[in-house]
């Protein structure tokens, strides 16, 4: 196996490697081009993106300046809004489905490195895909570690270390992020009624 699939498969590989190298050396042109567009740069915005991700929807909006490792292991649907500042360590696959936003300053780790410091010191380190379902709200400042599924609807509070999976319809928050609570139907009445308000404000 390349270095490359040992990466995917989740594997101990070298990131130190001339396919890897020059995928980085390529992500970091683009990136670099991404965080010196304008305000009114949004097309040109949108055609570097999808030239460097997996995959994208159509309707997505990510603001500058924006930090990958790859760029080629990050997938987003539709409707996505990211804020300022986030990280995208994508050395294993980053899949955001449809509806998702991010606060400013998410970070994103699907990179992790060995424990024992022996194996550590030989540049050896792995990677372990993360996976944000449909309609989630990520807030700022979260870091979202290795291996990590987050459902659907799912809320995470602002400067949550996210090291474990979280289910879909919950609140949850801290360090370590953990479920505070379920969405419910209370939730959904009362942000209908002040939607309400909102439409008869204007």
């Amino acid at each position: 196996m390349s270095e490359k699939e040992k990466m995917l498969d989740g594997k101990l590989y070298i990131a130190d490697d001339i396919e890897l190298r020059q995928m980085s050396i390529e992500a970091k042109r683009v990136m670099y081009e991404y965080n010196r567009t304008g305000e009114y740069d949004d097309l040109y915005r949108k055609k570097l993106i999808k030239t460097i991700f997996k995959s994208t929807g159509e309707n997505f909006k990510i603001q500058p300046p924006i930090y990958i490792d790859y760029g080629k292991h990050i997938s987003i649907g539709e409707n996505f809004y990211a804020n300022h500042d986030c990280i995208f360590l994508d050395v294993n696959e980053i899949e955001i489905k449809d509806n998702v936003m991010f606060g400013p300053r998410v970070s994103i780790f699907t990179a992790g490195h060995p424990i024992d410091a022996a194996v550590r010191r030989e540049q050896l380190e792995f990677g372990l895909k993360v996976t944000i379902g449909h309609d989630s709200w990520i807030g700022g400042n979260v870091v979202i570690n290795p291996g990590v599924t987050i459902g659907d609807r799912t809320v995470i509070g602002s400067g949550s270390v996210v090291t474990k999976d979280i289910p879909s319809d919950v609140i949850a928050f801290g360090n370590p992020c953990k479920v505070i609570r379920k969405i419910t139907a209370e939730d959904q009445k009362i942000w209908e009624d002040k939607k309400k308000e909102y439409h008869l404000s204007k």
